[in-house]
């Protein structure tokens, strides 16, 4: 048995050393329980009140980080995010297809000049029917092809082409909304890695100076070396945590990075946002806001939409298409075979009508596969509606339990910190063991953790929640 935990011990220094040891832990013990500022892990810049602002400027003095806000972040997002940039411009492409569609109802005019040469007097004897003549000639001329009509198949297809555009928008507006909910979650994965820095840090004090006033006492002989390296386990466990959470810090700053369309990764310094307010109590009016709102939901219409004239336009296959055709030009130059005058200027102008009479059957299976498409696209729609209301039903549930455990964490807090607090007392007037105050401190700890988790873990369950329905702006 240790000399300081003797009873058998009858030096006269001894009450002495153990009334000043007694003095010193009750001084360190009063200094852990002060309370500590938290500590800013991205060293911001000195107050106007510090030292730091009467010192002459160093030279290599380190830049400060730029400060960044939730609304700059989403700004910064919207602007640099490549898949926005990608879903934007497929919306122009779809938009495009809208004037391809279109332009079957403008005529469409081709110049044209043409020259040829031949023998004399040949003929093409096989694989043609027009008239066979060849003869040398030049001419220069135009010809203008105009649709009159074909029942309602261009405007089905146009109507079609519009539809898929809108649906493209939407679907811009979609990836514009899940890019926000990306950088939501990104910015509080880096609050959250920096209140997790700070909770190690305040624990490595505050266990430092167990570790000091226990190793005061163990010099004084009132305390046996176990105590000492049950503290300096304590102290190692919560560097060990810092580590932890530093690395959790640097990868969060470059889920931030990418969530911003950064390409390189930068540092900055987070404003903290004010807590969202308390869900809910049911998800009923949620639900409806999000069948309102959501673009993907939107989108969908859409497509069924242009889906159903899709249909209608593969059944007007079947109907005649009647078109025009005007021809026009000049002769400069033309040596008949036959030494006939040919004038020097010619035009024609003609109508055709095109009736499909049988078609191997072709027409009639385009029909069918796009009423089969309009079905699926029907199931795809009502499958996405049922997704949404479990969704929103899910993201409630999880934020209103996120919201609940704030202050229940924050009492448990308060709890361990009284009972860390007086487990020291005691531990102080040797009426508890040193596994008393070590498990005080690991539930303190613990608290705290739990604590930082259920603040962010309410933010990020009430940004996803927002998307869900919708209203992520």
């Amino acid at each position: 048995m240790p000399r300081a935990l003797s009873a058998s011990t009858s030096s006269g220094s001894r009450p002495l050393a153990f009334v000043l040891a007694l003095i010193l832990s009750f001084t360190t013990a009063a200094g852990a329980q002060s309370p500590n500022p938290p500590q800013n892990t991205n060293n911001p810049p000195p107050g106007p009140n510090s030292p730091a602002q009467n010192s002459p400027q160093q030279p290599n003095a380190p830049t400060p980080a730029p400060t960044l806000s939730l609304a700059q972040a989403t700004a910064l997002a919207l602007k640099n995010h490549p898949q926005i940039a990608t879903a934007q411009n497929l919306e122009f492409a779809a938009s495009q297809r809208v004037i391809e569609q279109r332009a079957a109802y403008y005529p469409a005019i081709f110049g044209e000049i043409t020259g040829s040469a031949a023998g004399h007097a040949d003929r093409i004897g096989a694989g043609i029917l027009p008239a066979s003549s060849l003869f040398n000639r030049e001419g220069d001329g135009f010809q203008i092809n105009q649709l009159v009509t074909d029942f309602g198949r261009t405007k089905n297809l146009v109507a079609n082409s519009s539809l898929l555009a809108q649906a493209a928008s939407q679907a811009t507006t979609a990836t514009r909304y899940g890019v926000l909910l990306g950088v939501n979650q990104a910015y509080y994965e880096v609050l959250e890695a920096q209140a997790f820095i700070r909770v190690a840090n305040e624990t490595i004090k505050a266990r430092q100076t167990v570790a000091d006033q226990v190793g005061a006492l163990a010099k004084a002989q009132l305390k046996s070396q176990l105590d000492v390296t049950f503290a300096q386990v304590n102290l190692s466990e919560a560097r060990l945590m810092l580590i932890r959470s530093q690395d959790a810090l640097k990868r969060a700053y470059a889920d931030l990075a990418r969530s911003l369309g950064d390409d390189q990764e930068t540092d900055y310094q987070l404003v903290e946002d004010v807590t969202p307010p308390e869900p809910p109590p049911t998800p009923e009016a949620l639900i409806d806001q999000a069948i309102q709102n959501r673009p993907e939901l939107a989108e969908y219409r859409l497509q069924l939409e242009a889906a159903r004239r899709f249909e209608a336009a593969e059944h007007d296959l079947q109907r005649p298409v009647v078109s025009a055709i005007a021809v026009g030009g000049a002769l400069p130059y033309f040596d008949s075979p036959t030494g006939t005058p040919v004038p020097k200027e010619y035009e024609a102008l003609g109508v055709n009508v095109s009736i499909p009479l049988f078609t191997g059957h072709l027409y009639q299976a385009r029909r069918t596969e796009a009423h089969f498409e309009t079905l699926a696209q029907t199931q795809r729609l009502r499958d996405l509606q049922q997704q949404v209301e479990r969704d929103v039903r899910s993201r409630w549930a999880a934020t209103t339990t996120a919201y609940q455990r704030i202050p229940v964490s924050q009492e448990l807090v308060n709890q361990t910190r009284l009972a860390l607090n007086l487990s020291q007392g005691r531990y102080n007037l040797g009426l508890a063991s040193i596994v008393e105050i070590t498990q005080a401190e690991l539930n303190l700890t613990q608290a705290e953790i739990e604590n930082v988790n259920a603040v962010y873990d309410y933010k990020n369950t009430y940004a996803a929640l927002q998307y869900t329905i919708g209203a992520l702006r």
